[in-house]
């Protein structure tokens, strides 16, 4: 029987070794060394950077139709107001075909906050393999050849931790490899704090009033605190290389959020009355009436001055004797 999976990956596999070899080649030009940990984790964060860029179509399609989401929220509050207490088959199926059809009528898709995530996944697969098949030394399926992936499965961090290492591996090595199992410790916390943070970032500032009252709110807040224990877990099973890509790309999700929940925020969230603020202040928030809002600040009242009195000479050397 194939291997589906495998044949699945096999060209994904192949583009991941093309851009990881031709960001080595790059800093190799430069001058660092070919078979250094540092070459390899910098052509790693290039990988992920070329990956997130490439993605930013869907991230804008995504925002999009969050945006939809929140404009159609009362109405499925209907919906679900119509159909509360009734637990009936019947019941259930009639709701379950009114919101499915508010959701093509839309146009809106539900998963799609999950797609750029879904998306990367074959990636991470991909570049798990490829550090895989270095460590033995062998042949890439693309540009990856022999000698690169010798270099890229002996390749080390701080000398002493192998980029296809991970912490369940250290453990079990014997004798185990403390230095690794610390490296690698530190990165798991890393990569489960940047993407706690990152969640925190929408659920906190670019939520809507209506958004938090919605059953759909209190299930995003589990998910919250229920995700990074899935990653802090898994999390040790992963190689260093692999790591460091979903690090890079936690820390690229923060700053492209960052930026969105700025200048784009969702209606009637804490990010967008902090930006009305902000325009207000400026004088360049826009009603719309067209009317322009300006923040006037007042200028603090000045302290009332002691008028002083005129003192003749004689009376003023009389004021000193004393």
């Amino acid at each position: 029987m194939p291997d589906i999976i495998g044949l699945i990956l096999w060209p994904i596999k192949w583009v991941v070794e093309l851009i990881l070899v031709a960001f080595h080649w790059v800093f190799t030009q430069i001058g660092l060394d070919p078979a250094a940990g540092l070459t390899w984790v910098l052509s790693i964060v290039g990988l992920t950077v070329v990956v997130r860029a490439a993605l930013i179509p869907i991230f804008v399609r995504q925002i999009k139709n969050q945006r939809r989401m929140l404009e159609i929220a009362p109405q499925l509050k209907k919906i679900q107001d119509k159909y509360k207490g009734k637990k009936d088959q019947f019941s259930r199926e009639a709701m379950s075909r009114e919101t499915m059809e508010l959701y093509k009528k839309t146009g809106t898709n539900p998963l799609s906050s999950c797609l750029p995530l879904l998306l990367q996944m074959p990636v991470f697969f991909a570049l798990f393999q490829v550090l895989n098949g270095a460590q033995s030394g062998k042949a890439g399926v693309g540009p990856l050849n022999e000698v690169l992936a010798q270099q890229f499965g002996n390749a080390t961090l701080f000398g002493v931790a192998p980029l296809h290492q991970s912490f369940q591996g250290a453990m079990n090595a014997h004798p185990p490899q403390v230095a690794v199992m610390i490296i690698a410790a530190v990165m798991v916390v890393l990569m489960t704090g940047s993407q706690f943070l990152t969640q925190l970032q929408i659920v906190s500032k670019n939520m809507s009033p209506e958004t938090k009252a919605s059953p759909q709110f209190k299930q995003q807040r589990i998910l919250l605190y229920l995700l990074p224990f899935v990653f802090l877990f898994s999390g040790f099973a992963f190689p260093l290389g692999v790591m460091f890509y979903w690090l890079t790309s936690n820390l690229w999700t923060m700053g492209q959020q960052f930026l969105v929940i700025r200048n784009m925020p969702t209606p009637g969230s804490d990010a967008a009355k902090a930006r009305e603020a902000r325009l207000a202040k400026k004088g360049k928030l826009v009603q719309p009436d067209g009317a322009t809002v300006l923040t006037v600040e007042e200028q603090p009242k000045k302290q009332p001055t002691q008028r002083v009195q005129p003192v003749s000479k004689s009376r003023a050397k009389k004021q000193a004797g004393k």
